[in-house]
């Protein structure tokens, strides 16, 4: 489960929250009453007394000539680890440090500001699946690695390098800002059908009584290169 940057201080990232699916019992009930449907279409149809269609002598199609290609296997080549992440639109050179679970299942963040991490838990980025990558927006002595990050747009590119030296480009495709309490869990870290990626930081107004930000913005991006 995600960490907490709150914690630590001067350092912001939020804690996030378990989304509950309560669509997923409708959609049982749902299919439970299609299925009914179903047969009872079936019933009504035996009582007819006469079948559908007259019965006729099957008709047989010969196989086509010509020689046959094995299906193609999907690309499974690894991707390689990210090692450093640039973001031209708002001045973002940074390498990336790797960040899993502490022992009580929180995010782990980067230990300053001044440079970004990898979640290793998530996707490497430019495979399939949402790769997420956390920044400090600023600590007591100054702005932190993704201080300008809610200034991207849709468009911008986000370029992240690879350890064999490769670069996975993505593009913006929007900018969003929430509430710590309403953090998208599902949004964030579920499973996508594409190369996606997560930049997170703090955002929002900020609680002096606390010393903790109110939101988080989240930058979503998915791959074009």
């Amino acid at each position: 489960m995600p960490g907490d940057l709150t914690k630590r201080s001067g350092r912001h990232i939020s804690p996030l929250r378990v989304v509950r699916r309560p669509a997923a019992v409708a959609a049982a009930v749902c299919g439970l009453l299609v299925a009914a449907a179903g047969v009872t279409g079936l019933a009504l149809a035996s009582q007819t007394g006469r079948p559908a269609a007259p019965v006729t002598k099957p008709t047989f199609v010969p196989v086509p000539l010509g020689s046959q290609e094995p299906a193609p296997q999907p690309d499974i080549t690894p991707v390689a680890k990210p090692v450093g992440v640039i973001i031209p639109a708002i001045g973002v050179r940074s390498g990336l440090v790797r960040l899993g679970l502490t022992s009580s299942g929180q995010l782990q963040v980067p230990s300053t500001v001044a440079v970004a991490g990898w979640y290793t838990g998530s996707a490497r980025p430019g495979a399939i699946g949402a790769a997420v990558i956390v920044g400090h927006i600023d600590s007591h002595d100054g702005p932190g690695i993704f201080y300008r990050l809610n200034e991207l747009h849709p468009g911008d590119k986000v370029y992240v390098r690879r350890a064999d030296g490769t670069l996975a480009v993505f593009g913006v495709t929007s900018v969003r800002s929430y509430p710590k309490a309403d953090f998208p869990t599902l949004a964030v870290y579920g499973p996508v059908p594409y190369a996606e990626l997560r930049l997170i930081t703090c955002g929002g107004s900020f609680d002096f009584d606390t010393g903790h930000y109110l939101s988080n913005t989240i930058v979503y991006a998915s791959l074009v290169q």
